[in-house]
């Protein structure tokens, strides 16, 4: 008697590539494992013997081998249409069963994975016809008709762990093994392939250019379904330290918005090493090339095992914290894992990309990194992207800066709004009046002690036909109007993220440091430089703004002492004041240190959702808001950013942020959150104020103006 194996079932209906499929898996597990392989073909007692040959499968082939046992079996001979000799299948670590009625439900309590494999009807019966002449052709209608019966009582494939479309181009083996060790039955088995996968090579080229970002995206990931532009686009106003970034270029609030717009990374989830992930109410659903593996559990605990250790070395000379990984956005609605109730959206509550291979801006160097993990179509990738960052390199200023970056300019021209055929007319979730009503609802929970401060919120939404507005033209009519540190461009395949945020959520790098720079206090700019300039010193001296920011503040501190060094939480800045093209922000900044060998996962779990989204106490107000919200936010309030190979992450906080989900019925909807910091002496219609401001840079853009009151 052997351990008991893992037993892993590969269905489908006939025709759908399980075959070549289960022995192209077993000949690359084998490199590492000692595998069997059954095919159910040989145990069905005929053309009319499906549900018998499920049964026979059952009990005399995975009740032994489940027991670690060899299992006698008796084959059936198809020429003689009789029963045929007994065989032996013998225990192994990994056993590997194909074939229709593989994952049965009666099979499904021995196995510890389910693999599900389809193709079109026309590419199926072609497969098996081929593959089995015309023995099979006679048999096609009635055979089928076996499978659709008993699919009818049994929808195994809604049941699979792995599904793939079986496009037979030689993809489909090593896109599940990229994902079968995701699955956590099948975790230590394959920890020699997750070994493998995590001590990776990675290759490097540094170039001197100054490319025009949004060219260069377009030019790599133009064409892809799911890509991620992390844009620092005010890069050449902070470096340069014009009146837009706040003045004095010896001020440490200048420097550290430098700092923050330093760098823009491109990327998208092409290559060996490309995957997706989206979550939805406690599921994992990732993806790599045609293959999709769901893993039930919480997002952060998935988080865990795919992110967190260092898996490469930065290249010699490289500046950044980011060196491939994981890039997306954290929805609200994660707050169900940590503290906060479950809420449903209509937008993922996660989603994110691996990137294999990556662009990275270096805006204060003047330089382009080119990043991927060595694979055998790693240099071809490398001449694309060094041929790309060339062609969009655009000419430079005395400084040597990219002019067209500098001025703003698009490659689709130089206007600051949309283009379209019509301008979106926005509903509010919230008119005026109920939005004033429920600030007096949020100030009476805090004078009855339940909560201190609460960051209400509403959403601003309008559908349009899907083609009138184009997501990549908004967001660099955005960029352009509205720069800011921690902008982003992110495309999921029909789900569009356009953000302009100037907020810091968490930042944690490979060395440890952490730091978080929440912002609270706003005001809109004005033309007038001495206006202007009185907005900026009003928001300094408000003690109403500067007591939002101080209570988030000792929030955020509490957050990051959970798995800080202790005695290292400071607060290295508080309330300076950060101005972007539409308003004035009330920003402070909180250092820590995380001990070597913390789980960063939890780490940021325990962070999120920011606490400048929420108020404080966090979990106390989070429930509070439910209440009074009475809607889910989705992706605002979130956080936008990577997940480094090398363990780093920099996360800002989902705010000025446009959603457009397109429906499939013909329409997209643009969805925009709102909102602000309600305290006991809040003024109503200065709040309501507020939002309007906020959500001025957004909807100018788009042509849209705010809903009436």
């Amino acid at each position: 008697m052997s351990p008991a194996p893992v037993i892993i079932a590969i269905d489908g209906r006939s025709g759908a590539g399980k075959t070549t499929l289960a022995v192209e898996l077993a000949a690359r597990l084998r490199a590492r494992h000692k595998v069997s392989l059954f095919h159910l073909e040989d145990i069905y007692p005929g053309w009319n013997g499906l549900a018998a040959g499920i049964e026979r499968y059952v009990s005399t082939v995975l009740g032994p081998l489940s027991r670690g046992e060899a299992a006698t079996w008796t084959s059936w001979d198809w020429e003689r249409h009789y029963d045929g000799d007994p065989r032996v299948t013998l225990p192994a670590e990994i056993v590997i069963v194909e074939g229709v009625g593989a994952a049965a439900a009666a099979a499904r309590p021995f196995l510890g994975a389910v693999i599900w494999a389809d193709s079109t009807e026309e590419v199926r019966r072609t497969r098996a016809l081929q593959r089995d002449g015309e023995t099979y052709e006679p048999y096609w209608d009635q055979w089928a008709a076996q499978e659709s019966a008993w699919l009818a009582e049994d929808d195994v494939a809604a049941e699979a762990d792995l599904h793939i479309r079986n496009v037979a181009d030689d993809s489909a083996p090593e896109d599940v093994l990229q994902l079968l060790p995701y699955l956590p039955v099948l975790a230590r088995v394959l920890a020699p392939e997750l070994s493998a996968r995590r001590g990776l090579s990675l290759r490097s080229e540094r170039l001197h250019a100054r490319p025009q970002a949004a060219e260069l995206f377009r030019a790599l990931y133009g064409a892809s379904a799911n890509a991620v532009w992390l844009d620092s686009s005010n890069a050449g106003a902070s470096l340069n330290t014009v009146p837009a970034a706040g003045g004095d270029p010896a001020d440490p609030t200048v420097r550290m918005a430098a700092e923050r717009s330093r760098f823009s990374i491109l990327a998208d989830d092409g290559g060996t090493f490309g995957q997706s992930v989206t979550h939805r109410s406690g599921a994992s659903h990732i993806t790599a090339g045609t293959v999709t593996a769901t893993v039930d559990g919480p997002f952060f605990r998935w988080l865990d095992t795919v992110w967190g250790r260092r898996a490469v070395r930065a290249p010699e000379g490289y500046p950044g914290e980011f060196t491939l990984g994981w890039l997306g956005y954290l929805g609200y609605e994660l707050k169900r894992e940590t503290g906060g109730s479950d809420v449903s959206a209509a937008t993922p509550d996660a989603a994110l990309i691996f990137a294999g291979r990556a662009v990275v801006l270096d805006h204060a160097e003047g330089t382009a990194w080119l990043l991927a993990l060595d694979a055998p179509d790693a240099a071809e990738w490398l001449d694309t992207a060094r041929a790309a960052v060339q062609a969009a390199a655009a000419p430079t200023g005395s400084d040597g800066r990219n002019t067209a970056e500098l001025a703003g300019a698009a490659i689709v021209g130089g206007s600051t709004g949309v283009g379209g055929s019509s301008v979106p007319v926005f509903a509010s979730r919230d008119s005026g009046v109920a939005y004033r009503a429920k600030i007096a609802g949020a100030q009476r929970e805090i004078a009855e002690g339940n909560t201190y401060e609460v960051c209400l919120t509403t959403t601003l939404a309008a559908r349009v036909p899907a083609g009138s507005l184009d997501p990549w033209d908004t967001y660099l009519a955005l960029r352009r109007r509205n720069p800011a540190p921690f902008a982003s461009y992110l495309a999921f395949d029909g789900l569009a993220v356009t953000s302009t945020s100037p907020e810091r959520f968490l930042r944690i790098a490979a060395d440890g440091g952490m730091r978080a720079e929440p912002i609270k206090g706003t005001r809109g700019r004005a033309a007038d430089a001495a206006e202007d300039a009185a907005l900026r010193a009003e928001l300094a001296t408000s003690l109403k703004d500067r007591a939002e920011n101080i209570m988030i503040v000792d929030l955020l501190r509490n957050d990051l002492s959970h798995f800080a060094v202790p005695g290292s939480v400071t607060v290295s800045r508080l309330c300076a004041i950060e101005s972007y093209a539409t308003v004035h922000q009330m920003v402070s900044t909180i250092d820590a240190t995380l001990p070597p060998g913390s789980p960063r996962a939890e780490a940021v779990a325990a962070c999120f959702p920011a606490g400048s989204m929420t108020g404080a106490p966090k979990i106390s107000t989070m429930a509070i808001l439910d209440r009074l919200e009475a809607g889910p936010r989705g992706i605002y309030s979130g956080a936008i950013g990577y997940f480094s190979l090398n363990g780093a992450t920099d996360l800002a906080v989902a705010i000025r942020t446009l959603v457009i989900r397109a429906d499939g019925d013909g329409t997209a909807e643009l969805t925009l959150g709102v909102g602000g910091a309600i305290t006991s002496d809040s003024v109503p219609d200065a709040e309501y104020d507020e939002i309007r401001t906020k959500a001025y840079g957004v909807l100018s853009t788009l042509g849209a103006e705010f809903p009436n009151p």
